[in-house]
């Protein structure tokens, strides 16, 4: 073989191999640093952008894609520990001339953290309308979507600001008593019995707790190589601390219902949407809002648990799209009429 022809060979094999060694290094070595670039890529590929807004010294950090048109924007809040990334499998599904706002919740990821600060799901509320008017996404009523505790501050964001929004999705959404008790409220129970609630089960310190995690959030039993779970549990710790001060907060009496003490004045048409094998907030919380909100759909998913956005996210954004063409087909005969 002629040299110049094997130092070519030898070239072009050196420079495929060192971002293969670099990403293998990143899997043993630093698999948070893994998916922190698995986020960013996925969001690039999806086409969101992350900005910031201020009120006063307060930061708060999100995506979006599109812009304001015709159709309702649509404004997403996370759950508990999450961030704005969690939304992405259901943005996949949307489409893309949708205006859509994933923000951070107070106090996580991008968003200011500031022990000063009102977590409660009343004052998570109003900072989350500080960020509507920030980015004057008020100008048009918009449809609020909420998971989990987020979906507890999206229930009394649309009570407590009724001309903001136009619609609501509440997905498995925390802030409801249960006349039966869920796996998760069981263990704090018993936790709290053994005075062991330093121990919370959604805030795990080990790859062994993140994969129990794992498996109390999800019906679904997603196979999660060892090293992906060290780096799930390496981004998370440094946060822990603030976990388990925010938990303690919208388990607190002022929080612990405050959807069931708000859903009567939720006056926006509302889709309840929950796994039925939900084992950290039992779905039996449906039927209370169903029973509560005027004219709210619920939909029951079969062989799904508590994080739907992960385990049925083609589903739950085909329902958000159908509810929201049914909406507008309603008001386009209204006008008619």
């Amino acid at each position: 073989m002629d040299l110049d022809v094997l130092n070519m060979f030898v070239i072009a094999g050196g420079t495929l191999a060192i971002p293969i060694l670099a990403f293998v290094a990143s899997f043993l070595l630093w698999p948070s640093a893994l998916i922190r670039i698995y986020y960013w890529y996925w969001r690039r590929a999806l086409g969101m952008q992350i900005r910031y807004a201020n009120y006063d010294d307060y930061q708060f950090c999100y995506s979006y894609r599109g812009r304001p048109g015709y159709r309702p924007s649509i404004l997403m809040l996370h759950g508990f520990s999450a961030h704005k990334d969690m939304w992405l499998s259901i943005v996949k599904f949307l489409p893309k001339n949708l205006h859509l706002v994933c923000v951070d919740m107070p106090g996580h990821e991008g968003t200011t953290r500031s022990a000063l600060d009102d977590y409660s799901i009343s004052g998570q509320a109003k900072r989350i309308h500080q960020f509507v008017e920030c980015i004057k996404l008020n100008r048009r009523p918009f449809h609020l979507v909420g998971t989990s505790m987020g979906g507890n501050v999206a229930g009394v964001y649309a009570a407590q600001y009724p001309e903001d929004i136009c619609s609501l999705t509440l997905i498995c959404p925390a802030g409801l008593p249960s006349t039966t008790d869920s796996k998760f409220i069981k263990q704090l129970r018993e936790l709290h019995e053994s005075e062991r609630i330093d121990r919370i089960p959604l805030i795990p310190s080990t790859p062994e707790e993140m994969a129990d995690m794992l498996k109390l959030c999800s019906y679904v039993r997603f196979k999660v190589p060892q090293q992906i779970l060290q780096g799930l549990v390496d981004v998370r710790i440094p946060h822990n601390d603030f976990y388990r001060k925010l938990f303690l907060e919208i388990v607190d009496e002022k929080s612990r219902h405050s959807l069931h003490e708000n859903m009567s004045k939720i006056k926006a048409p509302t889709q309840v949407i929950w796994g039925k094998q939900d084992q950290v907030l039992d779905v039996s919380g449906a039927s209370v809002l169903a029973s509560a909100i005027p004219d709210c759909q619920m939909y029951i998913l079969e062989n799904c648990g508590h994080s739907v956005v992960v385990e049925r996210p083609r589903k739950t954004a085909n329902l958000i799209l159908e509810f929201l063409a049914l909406l507008h087909s309603t008001d386009n005969n209204k006008k008619q009429a």
